[in-house]
């Protein structure tokens, strides 16, 4: 009896890159993992099943995946069509085996022990300094673990009340590490050349998702990571970025260049130009590894910002105190307007809603915004709604009732790279699907 993973039968995508949300401890997934729940349902439908030939009910299941797969690809349609689409991308499109982006551990590894990074089964060591820290601080490893963003909170607090050097250096080294270590997996310092194999997923996500109808309002993408990983895939896909800055050098910070658009107009007449293709908004929430504020309260990119001046919302607990700072004030208005508008879908992937001033707003809207769709894809999306995930926010299980008391939300289990590869390429349509497109869209409208 053979046993087989039924095949793809649609045009949505191979899967290929299986390891983009993936932290380094996860093991690697596979087809047989993707699948989603839709609203109103309680059971998971899965992808790419394995089936057994020889089984009797064998074409049954071969016509559910087919029909999974379907309506799945139905509903991705429905979503990029809608007029206004918002993406939110968590820390989990950075990581796992392929890109390489450092997990919270990573860095606590980096900032703590002796020699980092700790191999598996070794017991790490503190460093004299990270020892001293804790104890001067106050900081409890038995209860509050090795968690980073929770002792650079403790620093911080320590250091509204108290002046100590040993402290504020310290602080100003996790700084250090965090910059550090969110630039260099991207850039090969040997060759002196980006590593741009590494973004494969986030290529294929921008050139899918950027190629909706340039009348419709821009493409948003919020994202928390600090990392250039968008904006490097943007420019290996010749795409334009709108991220509030200007477009002379030095490049300043001012909202009104999110008001900005580009257009392409004729050298031979004086017509209003047509929207440009590929271009999209990036906003990210809490700020960037190029990112320094200067003398003046200003922000500018800057290749290799200064510790003491990037402008990051560093991973402390006191995030949302921070966020009423520019430019996270503006960001984050821009965010909470957006999740507002009508005819919304938000896709999120790679967040696991453990920042309470980011998932907060999203419950807010599903509640108040009766015409917002979310799309939620993660790779333990199934584990943590049946709260089989350790450390599960308690956000999913808010979502999971939402969801099946007919809130428009779906679930995908899949990491960032196998999602990707599941969006359907908009320029691939027939003319048929291009027609049942516009019909849609104008159901939605009215």
């Amino acid at each position: 009896m053979k046993r087989t993973k039924f095949p793809a039968s649609d045009d949505s995508g191979k899967v290929e890159d299986k390891s983009n949300s993936m932290n380094l401890s996860e093991t690697k997934s596979t087809k047989a993992n993707l699948k989603f729940l839709a609203p109103s349902q309680e059971e998971w439908l899965e992808l790419y099943p394995i089936i057994d030939e020889g089984d009797d009910d064998y074409e049954i299941k071969k016509r559910k995946a087919t029909e999974a797969k379907e309506a799945l690809r139905e509903t991705l349609l429905a979503a990029l069509q809608m007029p206004n689409l918002l993406v939110f991308a968590g820390s989990g499109t950075s990581l796992g085996a392929k890109i390489g982006g450092p997990s919270m551990w990573d860095l606590w590894d980096y900032a703590m022990h002796e020699n980092p990074p700790t191999a598996q089964g070794e017991k790490p060591t503190l460093r004299k300094e990270s020892k001293q820290v804790i104890e001067t601080v106050g900081y409890n490893l038995q209860t509050q673990k090795e968690n980073i963003e929770a002792l650079l909170s403790r620093c911080e607090a320590y250091l509204e009340v108290h002046t100590d050097k040993s402290v504020q250096d310290f602080v100003k080294e996790c700084k250090g590490i965090t910059l550090e270590r969110c630039s260099k997996f991207l850039w090969d310092s040997t060759s002196g050349e980006w590593k741009d194999k590494k973004l494969d997923g986030h290529g294929i996500f921008l050139h899918r998702l950027s190629r909706r109808r340039v009348r419709d309002p821009r493409l948003k993408i919020f994202t928390t990571n600090y990392d250039l990983c968008f904006e490097r895939a943007a420019a290996l896909k010749s795409l334009i970025v709108v991220d509030g800055f200007s477009f002379a050098q030095p490049r300043r910070f001012g909202p009104s260049y999110f008001e900005y658009d580009i257009v392409r107009r004729s050298m031979v007449s004086n017509e209003v130009g047509d929207p440009l293709e590929g271009v999209f908004h990036l906003l990210k929430l809490h700020g960037s590894v190029n990112w320094e504020r200067d003398g003046n309260g200003g922000i500018c990119e800057k290749i290799c910002p200064d510790p003491s001046k990037a402008c990051l919302i560093y991973p402390a607990s006191g995030k949302y105190q921070q966020t009423y700072l520019q430019p996270h004030l503006e960001l984050m208005a821009q965010y909470l307007a957006s999740l507002r508008q009508p005819n919304t879908c938000l896709i999120v992937t790679g967040f696991g809603f453990n920042d309470d001033h980011l998932a907060e707003p999203i419950l807010a809207a599903i509640t108040s915004n009766s015409q917002l769709r979310i799309i939620i894809a993660d790779y333990k999306a199934e584990d943590n709604l049946a709260g089989r995930a350790e450390n599960a926010s308690r956000y999913w299980g808010q979502l999971l009732e939402l969801s099946r008391s007919g809130e428009n939300i779906w679930f995908v289990n899949a990491s960032f790279g196998e999602f990707a590869n599941l969006l359907p390429d908009l320029k691939a349509l027939t003319p048929a699907q291009q027609l049942e497109k516009t019909i849609r869209r104008i159901g939605t409208q009215s």
